[in-house]
């Protein structure tokens, strides 16, 4: 009986864990993108302190 309960649980587990992934690589994708975009400016800036 124990194991019926296991069952129907698990495609709702599942469901979650694929959003939560999803969720996951969004939010990687951000936070590189900002990081990206902060060093291009960093850079910008370093050489327009150096001319």
């Amino acid at each position: 009986m124990a194991k019926n309960v296991a069952k129907q649980a698990n495609p709702k587990r599942v469901a979650y864990e694929k959003k939560q992934q999803e969720k996951g690589e969004k939010v990687i994708k951000w936070i590189i993108g900002v990081l990206i975009v902060v060093a291009i400016i960093y850079a910008a800036y370093s050489i327009w302190l150096v001319s």
